[in-house]
């Protein structure tokens, strides 16, 4: 490789480093199914408590 490559090279990791650290994550938050469960089943719950209550 000739130096001008090797400084562009160098150059361009750090500048793609930053950019990532920029940009934000694009991915939502893995939640594993287990836990996914438990908020879905404890909301129902809680709203047919409140509903129960109410009537």
């Amino acid at each position: 490789m000739n130096r001008t490559k090797k400084i562009t090279q160098k150059f361009m990791s750090k500048t793609r480093k930053a950019n990532a650290k920029l940009s934000g994550r694009k991915k939502p938050t893995y939640i594993a199914k287990a836990d996914r469960v438990a908020t879905e089943g404890g909301t129902d719950k809680v709203s047919a408590d409140i509903d129960e209550s109410l009537t």
